[in-house]
């Protein structure tokens, strides 16, 4: 079917915004600005944007266990995700399933059954929803059945993950540690030996980590670092191809990755929130506004994403097209995705309409993945 969008204002690759129709067809943009004909979807007032792209999110977890020992069926929890994202305008998610040494939500029964269900899922989900994966680098024991997901092209996205650091420090706090241990269904005292056991695992996870990236890379798929504390910690992972830096810890940090080429990816909660939600932690805002930021992610809270773009505008760091890029032009490209991340001819239909008349509270009133209307608020057709 083909589909004329009349009436918006339209952000186009150059980062201008006209009012011209934009036409599609068959899933894709058949043509801006001139008038092919089609059924009429009447976006009078609203800004028609490139879908959002979303690199890393894992709030998914919260459907799949709401509350400590409380736990859904993955069909259940990724349908109603899938919903959550399609209203908040995100058209393609990588979600950022974690795979640890912990039992219980992050161990291996559980990213096996993401994983499945999400395959067999797939077809009925209105997102274009792929994996990210999050392997925490002391779950060595992984290795061989990662290796085979790379292979079959079961993942999009492999990042590296250390949280083992944070585990130990936390032993001499017991309150802290017992969250964890919670959602690991392991006793306080069992699980504070399961850290110091996995500690030993040391030695090997260096020869891991580059077995991995090495796979990775042989299948095209694309590797992140997580929280890199130093510009010796980025260099380290940019020698073994990893060409994203998701949530580095210092500004030096984020410098060296631009330097090298590499890709800055932070977190759209923390520019709407205003900071980190971790004491220290730098302002995605800042860096964003200093050019150091080349994504936005959920995160953990898949709104951010539409509102953070609209925070940066109205804070005067960001132009509308810059800031957009962040969600949705710039992850596609890091990611690899050719077909998306513009409104422009020949790429994949995925847009959102949103009116943006309130300045604090932009809303997406209709989501197109693959050129189908997917999420509306209201009747557009004319």
């Amino acid at each position: 079917m083909r589909i004329r969008i009349q009436g918006a204002h339209v952000l186009t690759p150059s980062g201008d915004l006209v009012d011209s129709p934009v036409t599609i067809e068959d899933g894709t943009i058949l043509a801006v600005g001139a008038d092919q004909g089609g059924k009429e979807l009447d976006a009078t007032g609203l800004l028609l944007l490139p879908g959002i792209v979303d690199l890393h999110g894992d709030a998914f977890e919260r459907q799949l266990m709401p509350r400590p020992q409380v736990h859904f069926p993955a069909d259940v929890a990724l349908v109603d995700t899938d919903r959550q994202m399609l209203a908040n305008g995100i058209t393609t998610a990588l979600h950022g399933l974690t795979w640890s040494w912990e039992p219980g939500l992050r161990g291996r029964e559980a990213a096996l059954s993401f994983l499945d269900t999400l395959e067999r899922l797939r077809p009925t989900l209105g997102c274009d929803s792929r994996v990210h994966l999050r392997h925490e680098v002391y779950n060595v024991d992984a290795a061989d059945e990662i290796e085979e997901w790379l292979g079959l092209g079961r993942l999009h996205l492999l990042a590296f993950n250390d949280h083992l650091p944070m585990f130990l420090r936390r032993v001499e706090q017991p309150t802290k540690l017992a969250q964890y241990a919670e959602r690991a269904h392991m006793s306080l005292e069992d699980f504070v030996a399961l850290v110091h056991r996995v500690a030993e695992r040391q030695p090997l996870v260096d020869a891991t980590n580059r077995r991995l990236a090495a796979t990775a890379r042989q299948h095209g798929v694309a590797l992140a670092s997580h929280d890199d504390e130093s510009p010796d910690m980025r260099q380290h992972f940019h020698q073994m191809g990893c060409s994203l830096c998701e949530f580095p810890l210092t500004r030096p940090t984020a410098e060296m990755a631009h330097h090298m080429g590499d890709g800055v990816i932070m977190g759209a909660p923390n520019v709407v929130r205003g900071g980190s939600h971790i004491e220290g932690g730098m302002r995605a805002a800042d860096m964003a506004a200093a050019g150091l930021v080349d994504v936005l992610t959920s995160d953990y809270y898949y709104p951010a994403l539409v509102h953070a773009p609209f925070r940066l505008v109205r804070d005067g760091l960001l132009p509308l097209a810059r800031a957009w890029s962040l969600v949705s032009t710039n992850p596609a490209k890091l990611a690899g995705f050719t077909d998306r991340g513009a409104v422009a001819m020949g790429q994949r239909a995925d847009l959102v309409l949103v009116d943006a008349s309130a300045p604090t509270l932009p809303r997406i009133v209709a989501t197109l993945v693959d050129g189908r209307v997917v999420h509306a608020t209201r009747d557009l057709w004319a």
